[in-house]
């Protein structure tokens, strides 16, 4: 029996890598969970949106409910402060908290007292008690609870450095040293048993907001970062997917930047290499051992902004072209043949419409999709493509413009060019 996990909130890029990582588990179903209309509502077939933030004073009462409601099993947090309200909610909900216990959590929400608990075991940029002790600029101004590189500063003058820390509450910033150099992710997994199972490190070699969106693994300072990695699992005993970041100083040598006890937003890379955080954590919250099968080809990942629709159209009937639309420049179109059995499994009837030249159940033989088809349309007298479209329920995908346009209008249908197909995937 698959076991119910809400994913909160669920449109952070670490909630999108979760739905990634589990959505094909036959072990366990995904329900999304949101305090904003996210892009979490895209991807979740199961959306609980409009929840309260994890700081509202309604938020346990409403978490409680939901999870009764709805019969979740187990909550994985997306995010360091959301985590850390749930961990101390945990016995109080009655339900399991995947990922790092109540203290783990909370140091690393923390970066003050993560550099408290590692220091003297790994090194840290410099830090200024205050402005005044500042005698070289530029400065890395951060706050000790945040993430992604939100309200920080590199402050290159004192004047700029002043600015900003008057705009700051006291206590609420960290005034570090400035370290110039290339920037490493070391995505572990720590099991149940509190054995570190797996270190990964990765360079981040292009940043935006933050995020990592270009990384590739690294054998860089490995023996230092496997150090690091095993002197920070016996001091911080976490649990599960957690990673932490480093970053050249001046002399070229790693400095820590901080710790997470979550999962990294680009550890899909390793994850392509068969080192499931997500999958592994969920399994080990639920008292399994687990094993790890590294796969050791070379690989990159790069991330950019990806588009979802939700298109309101009921239909029961598609018809589609084949030349250039099921099969351009001579090649198929697999994004194309997606969304046909996207459709299929939906119940969908397909129907191949097609003026081609040849004999088209043999072309779609030798494409091998003879079977994929509820019925062959072959128009070899020029008769209008609307003629066989009989079905008030329909849609039409086709490449030319005049046969979608007289389709339109004699059929009263919707109709989509190929690069259309993706606003119809998983919408």
């Amino acid at each position: 029996m698959s076991k119910r996990i809400l994913v909160f909130p669920c449109g952070s890029e670490i909630g999108l890598e979760i739905h990634r990582a589990m959505r094909h588990s036959r072990h366990f179903e995904l329900v999304g969970g949101a305090s904003t209309d996210d892009h979490g509502r895209f991807v979740y077939e199961e959306f609980l949106g409009n929840l309260p933030f994890h700081d509202d004073p309604t938020f346990p009462a409403r978490m409680a409910e939901v999870i009764r409601e709805h019969r979740i099993d187990a909550v994985y947090p997306t995010m360091d402060a959301v985590a850390e309200t749930l961990q101390n909610l945990a016995g109080r909900l009655g339900v399991r908290v995947i990922g790092s216990d109540a203290r783990a959590t909370a140091l690393c929400a923390s970066k003050r007292a993560t550099y408290d608990l590692v220091a003297g075991s790994i090194p840290l940029p410099g830090t200024y008690l205050a402005l005044s002790d500042v005698e070289i600029y530029p400065i890395f101004i951060k706050p000790d609870r945040g993430y992604g590189a939100r309200n920080c500063l590199r402050a290159d003058t004192e004047e700029a450095a002043h600015e900003f820390v008057s705009r700051a509450k006291p206590g609420e910033i960290l005034l570090l040293e400035y370290l110039p150099g290339r920037e490493w992710t070391v995505d572990c997994f720590t099991d149940r048993h509190g054995v570190l199972r797996f270190h990964g490190v990765r360079q981040r070699n292009r940043i935006s907001n933050g995020i990592s969106v270009n990384t590739s693994p690294s054998e860089e300072f490995a023996e230092e970062f496997a150090h690091w990695a095993q002197a920070i699992n016996d001091l911080l005993k976490p649990r599960g997917a957690w990673f932490f970041q480093a970053r050249q100083d001046t002399a070229g040598l790693p400095r820590l930047l901080e710790i997470a006890a979550r999962l990294g937003g680009s550890s899909g890379l390793f994850r392509c290499q068969g080192v499931n955080f997500a999958l592994l954590s969920a399994f080990d919250a639920f008292e399994h051992d687990v094993e790890i099968a590294l796969n050791t080809y070379r690989i990159e990942l790069d991330r950019a902004l990806g588009n979802r629709y939700k298109v309101h159209i009921d239909y029961s009937h598609v018809f589609v072209d084949l030349d250039d639309c099921l099969v351009v420049h001579g090649r198929l179109n697999h994004q194309l043949v997606g969304f046909l059995y996207q459709a299929l499994a939906a119940g969908k009837r397909l129907t191949l419409i097609t003026r081609h030249a040849q004999d088209p159940a043999e072309t779609l033989r030798k494409l091998r999709l003879r079977d994929l088809f509820d019925q062959i349309v072959h128009i070899t007298d020029g008769s209008p493509k609307s003629a066989y479209i009989v079905t008030a329920d329909a849609i039409l995908i086709d490449d030319s413009f005049a046969e979608r346009h007289e389709v339109a209008l004699r059929c009263g249908i919707p109709t989509f060019s190929p690069d259309m197909i993706e606003a119809l995937l998983h919408s």
